[in-house]
């Protein structure tokens, strides 16, 4: 057990959510001497990073903090305290897309962080280095630097942007050996010995040549145009799903024919009902918004485009749904299999699975839904929150859609079934006892490519998947 004086340096992270807590975690353990504070304002968020059921699912996750906990990572309300005896501040708070006022819709709302900013200036005595792990629009940290600087006079701020790569389900992957580490500083001797401090930190387990020094504009920017090209590429094959469905191609084999050139190459070219998470579309909106802010409204048009695709995808899967079930769900039992917005991974934000129910419970289908990782409790809220969807908007919600974790009760006497999440534990059901408990026929809508689609007809099922073929309405040959 380590004391305090066997720590050579102190860390504070302001914010135990998605990015804060796994992050902090890795830090912790492969960094014994540096003791690591995870602060939240949730008393509900600490206890549960104090228990044995982490707020969070992320594979390994559960193990490496039960290895560090107690000894050098400590969850805590006492943000104050921390705060005060920290030499680095990580800021992971919430920078959500605004709801209202200026910008509503696609600018980031940044209250939270400019709250941290002022209780960091409030509490500090001592030199801090403030790192930004927060998704921020360019620029932020000037803003943060003057904020800093009008409410605390006399001690000396330095900020790092260090913006986080995270692929939810294989965060912790990513955190032990990321494909590089960004951070971004002043060009001025502070501001670059601040930044060496933190290379330090992430030397103890990254190789020197991952570990990328910039300005502190082109980090902040890095981080919104890697998710941008990243999604760009989402909607690019899903916008060639829909044309393979018209034209008898197979997205599958078009996605390997141009995923063989290296210039292209085969990552993200995977079709699928649209993307979903807290990062993609906030983040191309956010980038959307600073474009426009710059008078740049033709590269705004661009990336706004990619929003709009992805929209497109999740509003054609459902259209299908309904058009192939003889154009009406009405009272129909549909079987929802997964409601997370990918695999390994219990995160429901802007999962493409709350946009298909909505449209589907507009047309009053019962749904069932079997996920390993989502409880009831996420479901209703991504359906209030993201989709606008709750009892005063719809009375008989909780009556229309509930929640399983058996799939063989949500497909038991279902119209059909529709794959959301790739869930690898869906691969490997019993279709032909699924099939034989189903009304007939029996359609699946495989919205995530995952199953055995040849398979699935030999059993009886009528299969509709994502740009493939014997899929979707009547073709259409160009002449």
């Amino acid at each position: 057990m380590s004391t305090e004086s066997n720590f050579t340096t102190r860390v504070c992270c302001i914010g135990a959510g998605y990015v804060g807590g796994p992050t902090m975690a890795i830090i912790a353990a492969n960094c014994p001497h540096v003791r690591v504070a995870v602060v939240d304002i949730s008393q509900r968020q600490i206890d549960r990073w104090n228990s044995d059921s982490l707020p969070i699912y992320e594979p390994g996750l559960d193990d490496i903090v039960k290895s560090v906990r107690g000894k050098n990572l400590f969850f805590s309300t006492n943000i104050d305290e921390e705060i005060d005896a920290a030499e680095i501040i990580f800021v992971c708070v919430n920078t959500p897309t605004k709801l209202f006022g200026i910008g509503a819709g696609s600018a980031s709302n940044l209250t939270n962080l400019e709250k941290a900013a002022r209780n960091i200036a409030r509490v500090s005595k001592t030199p801090k280095i403030i790192v930004e792990k927060s998704t921020v629009p360019v620029q932020t940290a000037d803003a943060i630097q003057r904020v800093l600087g009008a409410c605390k006079k006399g001690v000396s701020f330095d900020i790092l942007s260090n913006p986080e790569f995270l692929a939810e389900g294989t965060a912790v992957r990513d955190l032990q050996a990321p494909s590089r580490v960004l951070i971004g500083s002043k060009q001025s001797p502070q501001g670059l010995k601040a930044a060496a401090k933190l290379s330090g930190i992430y030397a103890h387990w990254v190789p020197a040549e991952k570990i990328i020094t910039t300005n502190l504009w082109s980090s902040e920017l890095s981080k919104l145009v890697a998710n941008a090209f990243l999604a760009q590429r989402i909607s690019s094959i899903n916008a060639i799903s829909a044309l393979c469905e018209r034209t008898n191609a197979d997205v599958d084999e078009v996605a390997n024919a141009i995923g063989t050139d290296p210039r292209i190459g085969p990552n993200f070219l995977r079709a699928s009902v649209g993307f979903g998470g807290s990062c993609f579309q906030k983040d191309i909106l956010n980038l959307v918004y600073l474009c426009r802010s710059f008078n740049l409204n033709e590269v705004a048009d661009y990336w706004h485009g990619v929003v709009k695709m992805n929209d497109y995808q999740k509003n054609r899967f459902a259209t299908n749904i309904v058009r192939s079930m003889f154009n009406t769900v009405t009272g129909k039992h549909i079987a929802m299999l997964g409601f997370a917005f990918k695999k390994n991974t219990g995160d429901t934000r802007e999962t493409a699975a709350a946009y298909v129910a909505k449209k589907l419970l507009n047309e009053r289908a019962n749904i069932i839904v079997c996920d390993p990782q989502v409880t009831e409790e996420e479901m209703f809220r991504e359906l209030k929150y993201t989709v606008g969807l709750d009892e005063e908007t719809l009375p008989d919600l909780k009556k229309l859609i509930r929640l399983t974790n058996d799939p063989y009760e949500a497909t038991k006497g279902a119209h059909a079934l529709a794959v959301m999440t790739e869930w690898d534990c869906f691969k490997t059901l019993d279709y032909s006892k699924i099939y034989t408990d189903m009304v007939k026929p029996a359609f699946v809508f495989d919205g995530r490519n995952i199953l055995d689609h040849d398979g699935l007809r030999e059993v009886g099922f009528e299969v509709h998947a994502i740009g493939k073929r014997g899929t979707g309405p009547l073709r259409y040959i160009a002449k």
